[in-house]
């Protein structure tokens, strides 16, 4: 569609007349804009990807990449079962576990919480639990010693600290001559953890598992079997394959499947935020309409002497959509640069900019996540700079229409 003397005039277009630098500058002011929306959509996709994987790893710190359980809800044979899983090429730990429902009080406090029960030797290959505690440790949970730990927060709310001794109360009953009661146990409280993740920190209480068996009559038998994986992001194909390992004999479940909803709406937010902040680069592209325009307007004693030198309309059409489409490249490849640059340093510039003006951003006190994370993903710069383009192209597509449209005779009658 394009031939050289087409390009040429287009490029040359770019710039205006020296008696008309005002186009020149609105050409400019066009430029900038597409390069500060797709600056900042590179950004804010960035951090939002950041605050993910943050919230993905202290979950997964303390859930697992999948587990193995039986259809009866317990597995008294895992021992050989985690040979075999460990055998699979991806997964790198397993560990154990004991899990049930339950209910602690203290103070007249009264709290549901899930109780797990760990093994402190297998239990660091499969969870950074031990790198949560900010309190205790987790070689504090010795068999028959009845320890405990659980979140800062349930703690606060029960009132306990480390050394209170809590009552656990079992689901299941026993029966005495004074009629069924139910099962409970005192504990005392070894450590409090923080995951960062009030699913765990509100209601999560981890014991040895030789305890946990004890407490709900496992006798020798485990709930189930956690496994860590290289790549948590295979964690469904892995999970199919140690299905068939296994004869479709055990249930495994991974943690798309436990947090499917949570991640479903982190998924949806940023794909929102995605969509609202493209309406920068419309902006953007819109006043590159109104650039073109006066551009057009501006050109029209060129365009008339271009079409009594014989040249076609389709001639004029691709003069300025070279012309709009040169200003879309210069502002999607400066928006590009700078987005990469801010989002790859914006752990950096995030604390300088606390420390120059003395201000605190997210508070530890308040929140989780104190510093401001950032995972630049190639695809979504792809993606970003994919779209600033098309949109810059599909602006320039009616001013250059109008263009090829102008009358000599009408443009040449004041000249």
């Amino acid at each position: 569609m394009f031939t050289p003397w087409e390009l040429c005039v287009g490029m040359r277009y770019t710039r205006a007349k020296r008696r008309n630098h005002f186009i020149s500058f609105i050409s400019l002011t066009s430029t900038i804009g597409i390069a500060l929306g797709v600056t900042a959509l590179i950004t804010v996709i960035s951090v939002m990807n950041g605050f993910e994987r943050e919230l993905r790893e202290r979950i997964l710190g303390v859930a697992s990449h999948a587990t193995i359980s039986g259809f009866n809800h317990a597995l008294d044979d895992w021992e050989s079962l985690a040979g075999i899983a460990e055998d699979h090429p991806e997964v790198v730990g397993t560990a154990p576990f004991v899990e049930s429902q339950g209910m602690l009080t203290h103070a007249g406090q009264v709290r549901g919480v899930l109780i797990r029960g760990v093994s402190p030797s297998h239990e660091p290959a499969v969870s950074e639990i031990d790198q949560y505690l900010v309190e205790g440790e987790l070689e504090s949970l010795a068999p028959g010693r009845f320890n405990l730990l659980i979140g800062r927060d349930l703690a606060r709310r029960l009132g306990a600290e480390v050394g209170t001794r809590v009552t656990l109360v079992a689901p299941q009953a026993r029966i005495t001559p004074a009629g069924v009661l139910p099962r409970m146990r005192r504990f005392t409280v070894s450590g409090l953890f923080e995951a960062g993740h009030s699913q765990y920190d509100t209601a999560l209480a981890v014991m040895h598992i030789e305890d946990a068996q004890r407490v709900f009559r496992l006798e020798q038998g485990v709930s189930g079997l956690r496994v860590k994986l290289a790549d948590m992001f295979d964690a469904p194909r892995v999970s199919r394959e140690l299905a068939r390992s296994f004869g479709g004999q055990y249930w495994l479940r991974n943690w798309t499947q436990y947090h499917a909803n949570f991640f479903r709406a982190l998924k949806i937010e940023r794909t929102v935020m995605f969509v609202i902040l493209t309406l920068i680069v419309a902006v953007a592209a819109f006043n590159l309409v109104s650039t073109l325009v006066m551009v057009v307007t501006d050109k029209e004693p060129d365009i008339a002497i271009l079409r009594t030198f014989g040249a076609r309309q389709s001639s004029i059409l691709a003069i300025f959509v070279v012309q709009g489409t040169l200003i879309g490249i210069a502002g999607t490849i400066a928006g590009v640069a700078g987005g990469v640059a801010l989002a790859t340093n914006v752990e950096t510039l995030v604390p300088a900019i606390e420390s120059f003006f003395g201000v605190t951003f997210l508070s530890p006190d308040i929140y989780y996540i104190s510093a401001v994370p950032s995972e630049m993903r190639w695809r979504d710069v792809a993606a970003v700079g994919s779209v600033a383009f098309v949109m810059c192209v599909l602006a320039t597509i009616y001013p250059a229409w109008k263009a090829s449209r102008v009358h000599p005779v009408e443009a040449l009658r004041h000249e």
